[in-house]
């Protein structure tokens, strides 16, 4: 890795180490950020190709309403219902994703609803590589050129980012602002990280401002900007707050303020979001290692790690800028930790805003590491830190790697189904050997235990319509949007904001045309095994699918259909 003259940027760079610039004849290698970008963008797009819908939000909150400027059948979950104090509804979001650009295109020019989602993935892995990009200049500044080319690395092969960096989320909307918000940080644009962190906190999710507050403790205590700050705030307020509370009460009807909604429900809520299930302890540890392995392990470590390594090995570990402490940098991603991992409703995306700076914090550890691994135990003390351990940290990383692909590769081979499956619904309906009845006929497609697997409408034909049976399921199921144009502003009946089931969802299995079913060993009644119910269903599509309690056995997902 040895440089017999240096890059621009490490000629150019005022933050370069003194262990650095001591070696004349060395810089630290780390990519340029176009290329960087190029390497992203790569990463995402194949993400929006492979990656799976994992969250049933994502369909009922997200990718239903962008339909409702075509179609009238959507579905909403209650946690987005107006009725009895529950969270206002999701029109903030709507008008961020929904209203793109190439929603137009693809809902009224494109013929296939999978290239729709393809289309739509692929717009948010641009948008999510352009964040990254810029985060990762940010790091090269602040913390140096060897942790900017290891957090590169985490950034682009780690399970956590393969799901997050494409989910129609607004919890991957708010990750895409912690990024902008970071990078403002590291080049001293606290105005942008101000402006980002208020986008973040009013149109996605307020918990965002957690993420902030190092950056208004520096603007404020260290540095004592504090008319530049409020100007800032008052700014954020006027140009996203006002607009956004303008056009969610004009939907709605009435007077709207989400994000105060959203932290009532959560915060102040008798019960709060816990109705919809806690988890253990350790639920954020298992998925957090399973998204980013040792790369996780060593992000939890890197605070202590770093202080104690700057007290051992000479020099400052962070690159010199006379202005951010590495404590200080560390601190959005554990405040993040501190508040979600002690609260009992734990989700894997509530997770998605900090993953970059879990793949910011396991190069720390991992700089450290190398810094460390040179000073007591190589023999060749006048070398660079990152040249006498490169095999090292090039061992780590391959492990990482590794680790990273075979769980992104067991995600899409084992879970990836309910997108094969789906569109081969509209192949089945435009088969008349297959498909018999007649084309205007209204025609019910049922799911039961199933049910937060279905992906979206854009799968189902014509006067086809999504309908639920009973399942062992015994929460609330998403409704029907209201028809009528005034759909927005309507309190929907038969909802409850504390997740009881609504027998109302449900009709008689014998109306189903066909039926969408996982075929498990286990039965009850609610739930029988259709498949072997060869007098009143017929086999039309299987798709094999990983049942985890099952582990390696594969389990059909399958298509049935009323003899026709």
């Amino acid at each position: 890795m040895k440089r017999t003259s240096q890059t621009k940027d490490a000629r150019s760079s005022p933050t370069q180490t003194k262990e650095t610039s001591a070696k004349a004849g060395y810089s630290c290698w780390c990519p340029e950020t176009q290329t960087a970008i190029k390497l992203l963008i790569a990463a995402r797009f194949t993400a929006a190709l492979m990656s799976n819908i994992s969250d049933c939000d994502e369909t009922f909150n997200y990718w239903e309403p962008i339909i409702i400027c075509s179609e009238s059948y959507l579905l909403r979950l209650i946690i987005y219902s107006m009725v009895k104090g529950s969270r206002p509804g999701n029109i903030h979001q709507l008008m961020q994703f929904a209203h793109m650009p190439i929603s137009f295109y693809m809902l009224y020019l494109a013929t296939s609803t999978h290239l729709y989602l393809v289309g739509t993935g692929c717009l948010l892995g641009f948008v999510c590589a352009f964040c990254e990009a810029l985060f990762y200049s940010g790091v090269r500044k602040t913390f140096g050129p060897n942790v900017a080319r290891w957090t590169l690395v985490f950034l682009l092969f780690s399970t956590g980012m393969f799901i997050s960096g494409t989910a129609y989320l607004p919890s991957s909307f708010s990750m895409y602002m912690t990024m902008i918000s970071m990078a403002g940080w590291y080049f001293d644009r606290c105005e942008i990280s101000i402006v980002a962190t208020a986008v973040s906190t009013f149109i996605s999710w307020p918990f965002a401002c957690i993420i902030g507050a190092p950056i208004a403790f520096d603007c404020l205590f260290r540095r004592g900007r504090w008319i530049f700050f409020i100007k800032w705030c008052l700014l954020s307020v006027l140009l996203v707050l006002v607009p956004q509370v303008a056009i969610d009460s004009y939907m709605y009807g009435k007077l709207v303020i989400a994000p105060l909604n959203i932290v009532t429900y959560n915060v102040f809520s008798e019960h709060g979001p816990d109705i919809y299930g806690v988890e253990p302890w350790m639920f954020y540890f298992h998925n957090g290692f399973l998204n980013f392995n040792v790369a996780f392990m060593m992000a939890l470590v890197a605070l202590p790690v770093a202080i104690v390594t700057s007290r051992i090995v000479s020099g400052k570990f962070v690159e010199d800028n006379g202005k951010l402490p590495v404590w200080l940098t560390m601190m959005p991603m554990y405040l993040w930790i501190l508040v979600f991992f002690t609260r009992p409703h734990k989700e894997e995306r509530f997770l998605f805003p900090v993953y970059p700076l879990f793949c910011l914090a396991a190069a720390v550890t991992l700089s450290c590491i190398q810094r460390v691994f040179h000073h007591f135990i190589s023999p060749h003390k006048k070398q660079h830190f990152t040249v006498s351990s490169d095999q090292l940290a090039i061992t780590i990383g391959v492990m990482f790697g590794l680790l990273s692909l075979s769980r992104t590769g067991a995600l899409y081979y084992g879970y990836h189904t309910p997108l094969d499956l789906y569109p081969e619904i509209l192949n089945m309906a435009a088969d008349p050997k297959v498909h018999t009845l007649p084309p205007d006929k209204p025609i019910n497609i049922c799911i039961g235990k199933e049910w937060y697997r279905f992906p979206s409408h854009f799968f189902l034909p014509e006067n086809w319509s999504l309908q639920y049976i009973q399942s062992e399921f015994r929460g609330q199921l998403p409704k029907h949007y209201d028809s009528s144009p005034d759909a927005t502003r309507l309190i929907p009946t038969e909802m409850n904001d504390l997740n009881k089931e609504e027998p109302s969802r449900y009709i008689d299995v014998k109306k189903c045309h066909y039926l969408i079913d996982l075929d498990l060993p286990q039965v009850s009644d609610r739930e029988p095994r259709y498949s072997q119910d060869k007098e009143n269903w017929q086999l039309v599509l299987t798709s094999p699918f990983l049942d985890v309690q099952m582990f390696s056995q594969q389990c059909p997902f399958l298509l049935h259909s009323v003899p026709l």
